[in-house]
């Protein structure tokens, strides 16, 4: 999941507690049209396209191929459903992808749940400075 670092919290505990009350998924909008988002979630998005296409919404593709996911977009977070065989690339692609738009990332199917806010520091070898 990929999200807007300004409206999360730091703390990691607060943090799970904001990311289970984002996916009650209850703004009362379709979750399928990136329009929604934050600027820099609209720009993750439509990078992301090339690579992993929308399975539904106004940029769904209509292919049957495993990249194809179902990306969930609220105002502040992007969660996106990637198919299993895709899963190394998708991890890959989606947190390089938030340090380009600076946006925050948590993986969720992770061990751990690895949360990462930026800024990016490209002289620490491409670590994140978080909480």
């Amino acid at each position: 999941m990929v999200f807007d670092p300004s409206a999360a919290p730091r703390d990691p505990a607060d943090f799970r507690r904001w990311y289970d009350r984002q996916t009650e998924w209850s703004e009362g909008q379709s979750y399928n049209d990136p329009a929604v988002a934050s600027p820099a979630l609209q720009a993750w998005f439509h990078d992301m396209q090339a690579f992993f296409p929308a399975m539904n919404g106004p940029f769904a593709s209509h292919s049957d191929d495993s990249t194809v996911t179902d990306h969930c977009i609220g105002k502040h977070v992007i969660y996106s459903a990637f198919a299993w065989s895709v899963a190394e690339s998708a991890y890959l692609k989606t947190r390089e992808l938030a340090v380009k738009h600076g946006l925050g990332f948590y993986d969720v199917s992770g061990d751990g749940g690895e949360i990462l806010f930026p800024p990016f520091d490209p002289a620490s070898n491409h670590r994140w400075r978080g909480p």
